[in-house]
C-alpha cells in the first residue's frame, strides 16, 4: 500500500487574512513539502497542472525536478497532466528529464483535466475535447515504446522516423490514467494495461467499487495481469493531532475554495453540514487524528481495492506550517498503521469485500 501527497499549488486568498501569497512562494514551499515527505518516508508526491491565476503550478515536471536532487526515495508524478492540450513530445522529454535527475522516480497522470483554460491558451478547441486526449495519449505512448516514432494524427503535425531524446531511466516510463469516475476512461485504462488513478472527492468512496472491478475486468479482457496493475486514489483532506482540531482548520479554506469552483460550475452553497457528513467514515474527505484518517484509508483499501492513496492538501490555501504538519502526521503515524494492518490482512489471505 503506498501513500502520498497531492497538491494543485493554490493561491487563494488566506480566508483569515485575505493576504494571497505570491506564486514563487507556494512553489519554494512545495519543494519543502516534497522533501519533507521524502523524508518521514511517504512513496509518492504528485503536482497538478493548472494555467489560471489562483494555482501556481504550470509545469509539474519543472516543480518536481527542483526538489528531485533534495529527496531520495519517493516518486514523482504529476496529478494530472492535462495531456488533451500538451504536446506529448514535450510531456514525455520533461518527465524523461526528470527521471534522470531523480535516478528512475518520476511518473506521468495523463487526464483531460477539471479546468479548461488550457485549451484556449494553447489554441485548441473544446469541441475535440475527446478526440484530442486519444490521438495525445496514442502518440504518448507511441514514444515511449520506442526511440524512434513514426506517426500521424489529425491535430498534431505528423512525425517521421525521429528520435524523441532523453530517453528515461525507467524503461517503460510509468504513465498512469486519471480520471474522475468516468466508464468510459477507466475501460481506456484497463485495455490499454494502463495504472488508474481516480479522483474520489465526493460522494461514498465505496461506490467507486464497481468501476475498480470495470477496469480489471477491461483489463483482463486484454489479456493484461491485473495483479501487476494499480489503482490510487487521490482524496482531499487533512490531519492533526486531535479530529475536531483538523477539522475547524481544514474546513474555512475548503469552504472558500469550493464556493469559488462551485460558482463556476453551478453546484450549491458548500457548508458546514456538507464538510461534515463528508468526513463521516463512509465520506470521501480524510480529515481527522492520525487514527481516525488511518481508519478510512483501510476501509478504502478493502472496500474499494486502492493501492495507493493521494491525499490532497491543502484545499485553498492554508499555512505551510499546518500543511507541514499533515505531511509529517500522515508519514510518521497514518502510514504505519496502514501499512500495518494491510500487511496481516493480507497475510490472511481475506478477500477484498
Amino acid at each position: 500500500m503506498e501513500i502520498g501527497i497531492s497538491t494543485f499549488a493554490e493561491t487563494t486568498p488566506d480566508v483569515h487574512t485575505g493576504e494571497v501569497v505570491s506564486h514563487a512562494q507556494r512553489l519554494r514551499e512545495i519543494v519543502e513539502e516534497i522533501i519533507l515527505a521524502d523524508q518521514v518516508g511517504l512513496d509518492v508526491f504528485g503536482v497538478g497542472e493548472h494555467h489560471r491565476k489562483d494555482y501556481a503550478a504550470s509545469s509539474p515536471a519543472l516543480v518536481l525536478a527542483a526538489a528531485a536532487p533534495q529527496t531520495k526515495r519517493i516518486r514523482l508524478t504529476s496529478a494530472v497532466t492535462v495531456l488533451s492540450s500538451a504536446d506529448p513530445v514535450r510531456v514525455f522529454q520533461d518527465f524523461a528529464t526528470l527521471d534522470g535527475i531523480s535516478g528512475g522516480r518520476a511518473e506521468i497522470m495523463a487526464g483531460r483535466g477539471s479546468f479548461i483554460e488550457s485549451f484556449p491558451l494553447f489554441g485548441y478547441d473544446l469541441n475535440d475535447y475527446d478526440e484530442l486526449f486519444d490521438e495525445k495519449l496514442e502518440l504518448l505512448l507511441k514514444i515511449r515504446e520506442s526511440e524512434k516514432v513514426t506517426w500521424k494524427g489529425g491535430h498534431r503535425p505528423a512525425i517521421k522516423n525521429l528520435g524523441v531524446y532523453p530517453r528515461p531511466v525507467q524503461d517503460p516510463l510509468p504513465v498512469w490514467i486519471g480520471s474522475g469516475g468516468n466508464q468510459e476512461s477507466v475501460v481506456r485504462a484497463g485495455l490499454l494495461g494502463l495504472p488508474l488513478v481516480l479522483a474520489i472527492i465526493g460522494g461514498r468512496p465505496t461506490q467507486f467499487a464497481p468501476l475498480v472491478q470495470l477496469y480489471k475486468k477491461a483489463a483482463a479482457h486484454a489479456g493484461h495481469d491485473i495483479s501487476k496493475l494499480p489503482v490510487a486514489s487521490h482524496s482531499h483532506g487533512f490531519i492533526a493531532e486531535e479530529t475536531e482540531l483538523a477539522a475547524d482548520k481544514f474546513f474555512p479554506s475548503t469552504q472558500a475554495a469550493m464556493n469559488v469552483i462551485g460558482r463556476e460550475r453551478g453546484w450549491g452553497h458548500y457548508d458546514r453540514s456538507t464538510f461534515d457528513m463528508a468526513r463521516s467514515f463512509e465520506g470521501a474527505l480524510y480529515v481527522g487524528d492520525p487514527e481516525t484518517v488511518a481508519r478510512k484509508i483501510i476501509h478504502l483499501r478493502k472496500k474499494v481495492g486502492i493501492t495507493r492513496f493521494m491525499l490532497h492538501v491543502p484545499v485553498g490555501s492554508m499555512p505551510h506550517q499546518d500543511v507541514m504538519r499533515t505531511i509529517e502526521l500522515l508519514g510518521t503515524e497514518v502510514a504505519p498503521i496502514v501499512r500495518s494492518e494491510i500487511a496481516k490482512w493480507e497475510a490472511a489471505g481475506e478477500p477484498e469485500e
